[in-house]
């Protein structure tokens, strides 16, 4: 299965597809299987000779080690180390983080059911999903987890203390929070349930507006965009689209896909690229719920991978305005392929590029109207912005990029605004009827430039 990975965050991640991009490794002997031909393989080109070199470090470990070696632990230790050496979105997954993986793809696992948004070294509660053990504890948005299970965030990190958030359904889970307003600290001791993630929330704006705020790809998220169009016709027309993909850091390629159908009437969403050649190219079909309207698509640097291959097919088509920060510049594939024993690799199989050749990878997509929010975060004293150039050992760019993106649309501009602070960690429900009147720049100003496009056709 093939997924546009997302880019590193200190928050649960969904990163896979359902395409298969045919990955076949067959080895024998001394020997490489090409068709129904078998070569011989010269000894240095020989995978055999590199893990003879595995195996006597091995064994030199195991005899002089100052304590007994587990071997299973430290063959896949060598398997991770190796994987991860080609790129920062290639890993083995060991069984048990396969099965997660699994299971993040379908929007469902263990957990107490909250959003967070975690950075630096605080995680925050954007928002307790409805009916789940979280909200029915009382917890609320704007919560600020301080510990799990004893587990402090500032001394452990946000990754480990999110990991322990979950777990199996019916376990106990002690979360301590810290509220704005209440004096001391926050207990909770809170049992674990099946949750399923919704990746897609939606609300009617003033002028027929419809805001779509996309979290992630994963299973159902077409099939949700759609049902989120029914929901809003049912209370009048849509006349235009203001597609929320802040903070997305991506998913299944299939899923991206079918959103991009939705509004494109024809031609090409992506292509993929492996060693200099297409491997495939998907295009639009036409007819799509959104394919008539004006649409608005906000994005910021965190919008990554999937989100950035919708949001190229959108804005060179010219079917949409893209407003906000450069997104993040993860433009690779990862296929996900099972291993024996229930453990899974996932490793990156080719770079994908918007339809008029742009190649995302190492670069992003560079918004129409740019609001620099992040800028001002950094300058203010926060974490400065991090993108997928400033990875360690990233994948390096193929084709037209660095520096040379799509031309601004004409009709808009490409504009530089001192953003301010940030307001995109607002839920749905916070996003008031009339946009002009929020404190969040982008969705002000996405919503002020659609309502413009609508009034001038």
């Amino acid at each position: 299965m093939a997924l546009l990975d997302p880019r590193p965050r200190p928050r649960a991640l969904v990163p896979y597809g359902k395409t298969l991009l045919a990955v076949t490794l067959a080895f024998a002997a001394g020997m490489v299987v090409e068709g129904s031909r078998a070569q011989a393989t010269p000894t240095e080109a020989s995978p055999y000779a590199a893990t003879g070199e595995l195996a006597r470090v091995l064994v030199i470990a195991e005899q002089n080690y100052v304590d007994p070696v587990d071997r299973d632990k430290a063959v896949r230790g060598a398997i991770t180390g190796m994987v991860a050496s080609l790129d920062p979105h290639s890993h083995y997954l060991p069984p048990v983080e396969y099965k997660d993986f699994q299971n993040d793809t379908e929007g469902r696992f263990g957990g107490i059911g909250i959003e967070v948004d975690a950075r630096g070294d605080e995680i925050k509660v954007l928002a307790p999903i409805e009916g789940a053990p979280a909200a029915r504890a009382g917890v609320k948005a704007g919560d600020v987890v301080v510990a799990v299970d004893g587990e402090g965030v500032r001394e452990s990190g946000v990754e480990k203390v999110i990991k322990k958030l979950r777990g199996p359904a019916g376990t106990k889970v002690k979360v301590v929070l810290r509220r704005d307003g209440t004096r001391g600290l926050i207990s909770l001791e809170i049992t674990r349930e099946d949750i399923h993630v919704h990746s897609v929330a939606s609300k009617g704006l003033q002028g027929n507006v419809a805001y779509i705020r996309l979290k992630q790809f994963q299973e159902g998220s077409h099939g949700e965009i759609l049902e989120a169009a029914a929901k809003l016709r049912k209370t009048g027309t849509i006349a235009g689209l203001l597609l929320d993909l802040r903070n997305n850091p991506g998913g299944l390629v299939d899923e991206a896909t079918e959103i991009a159908d939705e509004v494109l009437e024809s031609g090409v969403i992506y292509s993929m690229r492996r060693r200099g050649q297409t491997i495939e190219e998907a295009r639009a079909k036409g007819g799509g719920a959104f394919a008539t309207v004006p649409v608005v698509v906000l994005v910021n640097e965190w919008s990554a991978s999937a989100s950035e291959l919708l949001t190229g097919a959108l804005q060179d088509h010219k079917r949409a305005l893209v407003v906000g920060a450069a997104t993040f510049g993860k433009g690779s594939v990862q296929t996900i392929l099972s291993l024996p024993g229930g453990a899974g690799l996932k490793l990156t199989t080719a770079r994908y590029f918007t339809p008029s050749g742009h190649a995302i990878q190492a670069d992003g997509i560079h918004p129409d109207v740019l609001l620099e929010t992040s800028t001002r975060m950094a300058q203010d004293g926060g974490a400065p912005s991090i993108r997928e150039r400033d990875l360690e050992n990233h994948l390096p760019p193929e084709g037209p990029q660095g520096g040379s993106p799509p031309a601004a649309r004409a009709d808009a501009g490409a504009t530089t605004v001192d953003g301010g602070p940030s307001a995109e960690s607002l839920t749905v429900a916070d996003i008031p009827e009339d946009p002009t009147t929020s404190k969040d720049l982008v969705l002000r100003t996405g919503y002020q430039l659609l309502r413009s496009k609508m009034d001038g056709r």
